[in-house]
């Protein structure tokens, strides 16, 4: 087998192990830090909340590429839970803005830090050049995650 070949294919059986690895860590992680009542979806959309500029239903379904009402969905639940409030714009009646609630906020830190560690794990002692370099760190990340295994 040619180099080349088998680099693509141990970088594709890593980002699929990273990427199954994320999914249920991150879910972990809202369990062990009393988020329990959030689902991985609702965490997107308070992280989605957290990072726009302009905090309109419209701009924040762009940014997390689903519909406004798909959106609205989870908004509502976001609302009752207490991580999101709405309100109409001043400017444009229209317009619908949201924003996190203080325990939006840190069910947003929370999140935010948990992509903190992870990434400083994919740095650690290495410089994204090369695809072995590549390798070595989404690798630095698998070990990050597999210290949280039960």
């Amino acid at each position: 087998m040619n180099k080349e070949l088998d680099s693509k294919q141990v970088l594709n059986e890593l980002l699929v192990d990273l990427f199954n690895h994320i999914l249920l860590l991150e879910e972990r992680n809202l369990k062990n830090n009393d988020l329990k009542d959030l689902s991985m979806t609702e965490i997107h959309v308070i992280e989605s909340i957290g990072k726009s500029d302009y905090k309109s239903m419209s701009e924040v379904a762009k940014r997390l590429m689903i519909t406004v009402g798909t959106l609205t969905i989870s908004v509502n639940r976001l609302v009752q839970k207490g991580y999101v409030s709405r309100q109409r714009s001043e400017k444009d009646r229209r317009v619908v803005l949201v924003d996190l609630t203080e325990k939006g906020q840190d069910a947003f830190e929370i999140h935010e830090d948990f992509h903190k560690k992870m990434i400083e794990k994919i740095l650690k002692n290495t410089k994204i050049a090369e695809d072995e370099l590549l390798i070595g760190s989404l690798q630095n990340v698998i070990e990050f995650f597999d210290q949280f295994k039960v």
